[in-house]
């Protein structure tokens, strides 16, 4: 009746297992706790569990990816500790098999369940107010992509307390993710995890696609949208192409493993290595999905601070096209010691260089910006700084990874992990973080703090070089990767320094949450009733912060890039309308919430064959979502007096600032 579950799926004789799942459990029932002392299951289903607004649904994604930014990078201190300890001649404290574990699961987590959602979570709630529209193109669908993320999520956590996780690094290659060699339950949990929260992925950039091309103000052309609605474009357009190959390749693994096929199987004529080039046809697109927004957070951001139009936007906007359509013309670099031949392996070689060609742009265009401007060195520049000297390091060793020779010494080695993380950590990171710190006042108000915020990027900065230059040295020296110890008494102060950086990382995040709880103690002291806290450029700070549930009491009409700042000007912004008129909203709805849990179910009656539990959770999901499509009372008109007296307290409040 319950397929292959068992109590012996439950670690019992793993302290350290049943340590982390004893702490998990602490953390939800304080959580659950809180909620229930101070009453809040009402206002948590009606105003958030339920919620199509844009701006709510992304401020849960940004939730997700800090709980699991915390999640995954305890992975990585485990993994930095037990390589430090086991390079001197001991035995460290993480038997083999659950070492492997942990790199698989701090990949997974890092890129699908912190990275994704993070950047997700910036465009759901900036990307509408940045073009003028009310809410995204189908709110119903945007819920439905957070909660299926977030039933990915929830599996993969439940793999650490429920049977185990894969071990076969977080692209699970055949033959290490076939039956033969992980007959366990592992494998089973990565491929579910990704299918569920890959279908929410797609669905918010299909969504996200629709709102822009669709929803943009009158006047605002496609030449006039911000830099940050164009990257979030591209992405989304990355994604819509990138996503469905690795759907495809993940569902004949499952084939392989549930159905005996031979997709992957090289001594029943399958081809292992057609895997590693489907898996990296999504895989190195995903890179720029992940680091094309970020592009647009340091655009707006160094605009803003420095006072000045963005440098050479239309150069920027075709860089960001320019690299959409490389993304997908460099893949093999990844394995250029498959054997393809010297001719598949300069291609490829050069289309790797020419890439870097509009990412250079960018960066120029971003110090163009800043010269002769009146940098404000705030938190969210500095990250933004220190992205440009760090991104820079990492595209330069990425150009020579470019090199077929030097890729063949340098392949499965730590340099290759420094040069990821110089890019992810550099990139995506450093991106989120920026925006983070720059959006949080709209997004609720009150501005985070100051000093904790700087204490955070430091930390983070001088952390990362600390933990990561030394792989570098590592990898020249012949280290590979995944090496759960080694017998090298030189390599030992190496791994001691970069077991530091992760430490001095962990402090920055640590930082990181003191700086949230700080801000929400001192949210007066730190209000914005301005709704423009930082002189900005862009719609999104031509509304209250936070903004009304409707974004505008009129639809604004664009006659310039930086609009708002073209507003200001004219003396048009933050006035009082005439006249106020009834708005159409769509009604929150569970249905999204109840599918994502349908979904969760799914997937973990899947990984365990649980055949009844799989049949009914898929027809309770099916049922919810047909059910959805037949209620008619899914909108209504918010009343002009309700939008006037919104608006009449939202300047009241501007007065009084001034």
């Amino acid at each position: 009746m319950l397929g292959r579950l068992t109590l012996d799926a439950i670690p019992y004789d793993n302290p350290i297992v049943m340590g982390a799942v004893l702490f998990m459990v602490v953390c939800a029932l304080a959580v659950v706790g809180g909620i229930s002392h101070f009453r809040l299951w009402r206002p948590l289903w009606s105003e958030w569990l339920t919620s199509v607004d844009h701006k709510n649904i992304g401020i849960m994604y940004i939730v997700l990816a800090i709980v699991m930014l915390v999640r995954g990078f305890s992975d990585a201190i485990m993994m930095r500790a037990q390589q430090a300890l086991a390079s001197d001649g001991g035995a460290g404290y993480l038997p083999p098999q659950h070492f492997d574990q942990v790199f698989t699961a701090h990949g997974v987590i890092m890129i699908f369940f912190m990275a994704m959602p993070f950047v997700i979570g910036l465009m759901n709630l900036v990307v509408p107010l940045q073009i003028g529209a009310r809410d995204v193109a189908f709110p119903y669908l945007n819920s439905m992509s957070l909660w299926l993320t977030t039933a990915g999520a929830v599996l993969v956590n439940l793999s650490l307390a429920v049977g185990n996780f894969a071990r076969t690094g977080w692209l699970a290659y055949p033959p290490l993710s076939e039956l033969h060699f992980s007959p366990d339950v592992g494998v089973d949990y990565y491929i579910w995890s990704l299918q569920i929260s890959g279908v929410g992925t797609l669905l918010a950039a299909v969504n996200m696609i629709t709102t822009i091309l669709r929803l943009r103000a009158p006047g605002m052309t496609m030449m006039r949208v911000p830099i940050f609605t164009w990257t979030s474009l591209c992405s989304s357009m990355l994604i819509v192409a990138a996503f469905p190959i690795l759907t495809a390749t993940l569902a004949m693994l499952s084939l392989d493993r549930y159905l005996g096929m031979h997709f992957f199987t090289n001594a029943a004529g399958g081809n292992p290595m057609m895997y590693v080039n489907l898996i990296w046809a999504w895989g190195h697109p995903e890179v720029y999905i992940l680091i094309l927004p970020c592009f647009g957070i340091y655009s707006e951001v160094i605009a803003t601070f420095s006072g000045k139009p963005l440098f050479g936007y239309t150069s920027m906007v075709y860089a960001s096209v320019c690299i959409t359509v490389l993304s997908f013309i460099v893949w093999l670099h990844h394995f250029f010691t498959m054997g393809s031949g010297a001719d598949v392996n300069a291609f490829f070689g050069i289309t790797t260089m020419i890439i870097a060609v509009p990412t250079g742009v960018k960066i120029f265009n971003w110090l163009f910006t800043m010269y002769r401007g009146r940098v404000r060195f705030t938190t969210p520049v500095l990250w933004t700084i220190g992205f440009m000297v760090t991104f820079t390091i990492g595209g330069m060793t990425g150009v020579l990874l470019a090199v077929p020779p030097a890729d063949f010494v340098l392949h499965n080695s730590l340099f290759l992990v420094a040069h990821f993380h110089n890019a992810i950590i550099g990139g995506v990171v450093f991106g989120c973080m920026a925006g983070f710190n720059y959006w949080f006042p709209k997004a609720t108000g009150f501005r985070l703090d100051e000093r904790l915020g700087k204490i955070s990027f430091w930390c983070w900065l001088v952390g990362f070089y600390l933990a990561f230059m030394p792989l570098y040295l590592l990898g020249l020296m012949g280290m590979t990767r995944r090496l759960d110890r080694v017998d090298n008494p030189v390599w030992h102060i190496y791994l001691v320094v970069a077991m530091v950086g992760a430490g001095i990382i962990f402090c920055g995040i640590l930082a990181q949450l003191a700086q949230i709880f700080v801000s929400v103690r001192d949210r007066v002291a730190l209000k914005d009733a301005t709704g423009d806290p930082w002189n900005g450029r862009t719609l999104e700070w031509a509304v209250a912060s936070p903004p009304p549930f409707y974004n505008f009491a009129e639809t604004p009409v664009v006659r310039a890039r930086d609009a708002f700042w073209q507003m200001k000007r004219l003396g048009i912004a933050h006035r009082e309308l005439p006249a106020y008129h009834q708005i159409h909203m769509p009604r929150n709805t569970g249905a999204g919430f109840i599918v994502g849990g349908f979904a969760a179910v799914l997937g973990f009656a899947l990984v365990w064959h649980i055949w009844w539990l799989a049949i009914g959770a898929f027809a309770g999901a099916i049922v919810t979502a047909i059910a959805h499509s037949f209620n008619e009372n899914r909108d209504y008109h918010v009343p002009s007096e309700l939008v006037a007296l919104t608006e009449a307290r939202y300047l009241q409040k501007r007065l009084q600032e001034a």
